[in-house]
């Protein structure tokens, strides 16, 4: 029980003490280099001026580097990777415990943040690009790409569930004479994760306030870590207890005044991921990670459905329900300073975490 303690809480203080030494340079690099948008302002998602949006955030877009995502996985893989080399190379006994490099809980995540982070950086390194240098040309890719993108990962992914893993379905509790049961789906699992991932994904749009972000990812990937910890998937605990420490690191130096912002490269990477340990705790941790989802992101969940109902009540009925969207941009409009939204949006978070937790285990 100790070395599985110290399995799951050594990384994640070795990936934050890692990202905040590694924030140095990279603020250096982001900031001699000047990458940001060279544009400010924004489109809403029906291709109309968010006017009210840029009036809060226009001139702060320009002068506020984008890229800080890097910290996260940057901090993360280097831990996972390097605990993995000590243990090759020099294998004490000890050394080869606090290895959670495994091939059955935590290669599949680990590759799912690392390409999603990847792909989310070249859609930044698009989005800082200089119109005068670069023949007109300025904004990163379209949300079109940019879901195409995600579901030919998230497929991947699913398809690496269904096949190789051998999950056909999701947890169910109190169906099987009141103890656990699961829900075949089949071939339909692949559709309901890839559903899944790009639902989650869209809640990355959260990342709009100094701190916001941070804070709420690395509260769910906390809940799931205490959860995959409950499982005795030990492997799976300590990674997502890596990654909510190396997002600690990242949030040190996002909090208002941000000193860049997480962008795609973190958003993309994290909200795939995510959606990866959640399955992998219901049907291979015999547990419901799945339906506990919707509670544990539910900024995340509310996030998006503030987007959808906007965007429907201006089609159908002709006028907005919030006077911007997503909802904590709204609060923004409505006079609330954004250090007010960000910590009250970290209060909920947490107890959202708690309560998927307890659902998890006591279901």
């Amino acid at each position: 029980m100790i070395i599985d303690i110290v399995k799951v809480f050594l990384p994640a203080v070795g990936a934050f003490i890692l990202g905040i030494l590694f924030t140095p340079l990279l603020t250096n690099f982001l900031y001699s280099h000047k990458m940001w948008k060279k544009r400010g302002g924004k489109t809403a998602l029906d291709g109309t001026e968010a006017k009210i949006f840029n009036q809060l955030h226009k001139e702060k877009e320009v002068n506020t580097p984008r890229m800080g995502g890097i910290i996260i996985w940057f901090s993360v893989a280097t831990i996972i990777i390097g605990i993995w080399l000590v243990s090759q190379f020099f294998p004490s006994e000890i050394m080869v415990k606090l290895d959670f490099l495994s091939r059955n809980q935590t290669w599949l995540p680990l590759a799912t943040l690392i390409i999603g982070a990847l792909a989310g950086l070249i859609d930044d390194y698009l989005e800082i690009r200089d119109p005068k240098t670069d023949k007109g040309k300025t904004g990163g890719l379209p949300l079109k790409k940019r879901l195409i993108i995600v579901s030919v990962i998230a497929l991947a992914v699913a398809f690496w569930f269904y096949i190789k893993l051998d999950v056909t379905g999701i947890g169910l509790p109190f169906t099987n004479t009141f103890g656990r049961g699961e829900l075949y789906l089949g071939p339909i699992f692949i559709v309901l994760f890839l559903l899944t991932a790009l639902f989650i994904y869209a809640g990355g749009v959260i990342d709009g306030l100094d701190g916001l972000a941070g804070g709420v990812f690395s509260t769910m990937f906390a809940a799931y870590g205490g959860i995959a910890f409950y499982q005795q998937q030990i492997d799976l605990a300590a990674f997502c207890a890596t990654v909510a420490g190396g997002i600690l690191a990242f949030l040190w130096f996002n909090i208002p005044p941000a000193r860049f912002y997480m962008s795609e490269t973190g958003t993309m990477g994290l909200t795939l991921t995510l959606t990866v340990v959640a399955f992998m705790t219901d049907t291979l941790g015999g547990g419901y990670g799945l339906l506990v989802l919707p509670v544990i992101a539910l900024p995340l969940v509310i996030t998006v459905l503030s987007n959808i109902i906007q965007i429907f009540s201006k089609k159908f009925r002709g006028k907005k329900v919030f006077l911007v969207a997503p909802l904590h941009h709204h609060f923004e409009a409505i006079g609330w300073p954004a250090y007010k939204v960000t910590m009250r949006y970290w209060i909920f978070s947490l107890v959202a975490a708690i309560l998927g937790i307890t659902l998890a285990l006591i279901g």
